[in-house]
């Protein structure tokens, strides 16, 4: 029974320590992020995703082209700018961290997408590859992250991190049926790395994750199978359909808002199940 007087607050039951259990705990409003590869696919979605919750955004792209496009498409759900930057390049991580500091005075999001893949047959997989997938997929990540943490530093706060989220991949987790062999080991090398640099950094007020994403339905990826391939997917899946929008969208703004402010070192899978079994076992003619 509650005491004379006091009136009660609808929301009162609804709040813990002060942060709602609505749409507060995936409220991004006033927090900038940089998306490395945010001109195309999922670096697009990712950006998306966090102007549609109010961050502003910087992009990069190799290619100026590419990246006014993609920032004439964002601009009309919030603020977005882009650096153009190849991160193979020696040296352009940090030229993309100290055009950065110019231009903004904070930096609470750090989502590492930009990256590559190389399929060939075992026998004729090439050197080149190795040093492309490596160098893009695992140290532009760790070199974006040295150029941008005394930004990052900056808006950290105890129950209130700044956040770091690696664009992995289920290729990382379990073995499938591609000849994609640097990707796969540079995706498993990225989530082990989250894990290494979540411990080095929490007491920084810096949280570190990682997002393991299964076949992802964008239109380069669709494009790029047959017919049958892609039924084939659609139907050794759990969920028996490929990861959309939505599910970027979710399990990023998830890991970058309040919602997340407890969560590091983890790799997330968003697969609809994919690694769980050898789905491209069960899948062939003679299974």
């Amino acid at each position: 029974m509650r005491a004379s007087g006091h009136r009660a607050d609808p929301g009162e039951s609804q709040r813990v320590h002060g942060i709602g259990l609505g749409s507060a705990l995936f409220d991004l409003e006033g927090r900038h992020s940089l998306v490395t590869g945010g001109a195309h696919g999922v670096g697009l979605m990712c950006a998306r995703a966090l102007l549609a919750h109010g961050a502003s955004v910087t992009i990069t792209s190799r290619s100026t082209e590419d990246a006014e496009k993609a920032c004439q498409e964002l601009a009309v759900l919030g603020t977005c700018d882009y650096v153009v930057a190849n991160l193979l390049v020696p040296g352009e991580a940090g030229s993309l961290g100290r055009e950065l500091a110019a231009r903004h005075p904070r930096l609470d999001i750090v989502v590492n997408n930009a990256g590559a893949t190389w399929g060939d047959a075992l026998e004729d997989y090439p050197p080149a590859a190795w040093d492309r997938v490596l160098g893009l997929d695992v140290a532009a990540p760790f070199q974006v992250l040295q150029a941008t943490l005394a930004l990052l530093e900056r808006t950290a706060q105890p129950g209130h991190p700044a956040r770091v989220v690696n664009i992995g991949s289920v290729d990382g987790i379990a073995v499938g049926e591609f000849d994609n062999y640097a990707y796969s080991a540079a995706k498993a090398g990225l989530h082990h790395l989250t894990r290494v640099l979540a411990r080095r950094l929490g007491r920084r007020n810096v949280t570190v994750n990682a997002l393991a994403f299964g076949p992802i339905a964008t239109g380069m990826m669709v494009g790029s199978l047959d017919h049958e391939s892609e039924d084939r997917m659609v139907t050794m899946n759990p969920l028996g359909r490929l990861c959309e929008y939505d599910d970027v969208a979710g399990a990023l703004i998830y890991l970058t808002a309040a919602a997340g402010n407890y969560v590091t070192g983890v790799v997330l899978p968003v697969d609809g199940g994919f690694s769980l079994a050898p789905w491209w076992v069960a899948a062939t003619p003679d299974n």
